[in-house]
């Protein structure tokens, strides 16, 4: 595997890179948070989308993009992709402005292109997120060092967590089958609440520790995610393999700290 890190630009990607044969788009501002904090990041991010896509059209080479499942946000879970689409945030807009621009591609330039409606994906190395890493490492970190995980509203709240290894695989399935514009769930189809997540890693580490519960400040709060993986399954062929508790676990015996 010839792998070479490039500082720069995409619209310089046909200087760097004059021929490729698929391309795996992840390079986006990926937390809501960072996009109130700068909404000019919404034209700079499609405009990123826009250089890929060119570069695609010229070349002819297919298209893997993260997309989210926050696109789902409004409507009741589980999630199918033929749901319908409510934008509520600068992120959102983003995101389901470049699935928007995968279709016209597809339509006008015959650009062939998977986009995967990620769930909350968590593995190592989050450090490098800081403050917008997973909840599940934010929480681990803290425990760790014996401090509680401070939890907005009473920990019922659900999320269907995904590790990053499978999602990995959804990449690479999705490399190797052939779709012209396609939408798939990566997700596992279960949820947990971050109650969970705390009992689990006490659990884990051998600890006690109480999570501190506060009012949640949050306008628009999701409460509950969950990914219908069925079209994922049968047309994909991806299964999320990882457990929960195999995730959290992999973490601590990675030393995974902040």
């Amino acid at each position: 595997l010839n792998v070479r890190f490039f500082r720069e630009p995409y619209y310089n990607i046909s200087t760097l890179i004059p021929d490729a044969d698929i391309i795996f788009h992840l390079g986006m501002p990926s937390s809501s948070p960072m996009y109130k904090r700068d909404p000019e990041l919404v034209g700079r991010t499609i405009n990123d989308a826009i250089a890929i896509f060119e570069y695609a059209k010229k070349g002819g080479c297919k298209i893997i993009y993260a997309s989210t499942s926050s696109l789902y946000n409004g409507n009741k879970p589980p999630y199918r992709e033929d749901m319908p689409i409510y934008v509520t945030d600068y992120y959102t807009e983003c995101r389901y402005a470049i699935e928007r621009l995968a279709k016209l591609y597809n339509l006008l330039h015959g650009v062939k292109s998977v986009g995967l409606r990620l769930f909350s994906v968590y593995g190592p190395k989050e450090q490098y997120k800081s403050e917008y890493a997973n909840v599940i490492s934010q929480f681990l970190w803290l425990m760790k060092r014996d401090q509680p995980p401070i939890i907005f509203g009473d920990g019922t709240q659900t999320r269907d967590f995904i590790h990053v290894k499978d999602v990995v695989e959804a990449f690479m399935l999705s490399m190797e089958k052939d779709f012209e514009c396609e939408i798939f769930n990566v997700g596992t189809g279960v949820s947990h609440s971050f109650n969970d997540v705390v009992n689990l890693i006490n659990e884990l580490l051998g600890k006690d520790i109480k999570p501190i519960y506060r009012d949640n400040p949050i306008k628009n709060y999701v409460y509950h995610t969950l990914a219908d993986t069925t079209k994922a399954e049968k047309i994909l062929g991806f299964k999320a393999k990882i457990s929960l508790k195999e995730g959290i676990k992999s973490l601590i015996d990675s030393g995974n700290t902040h």
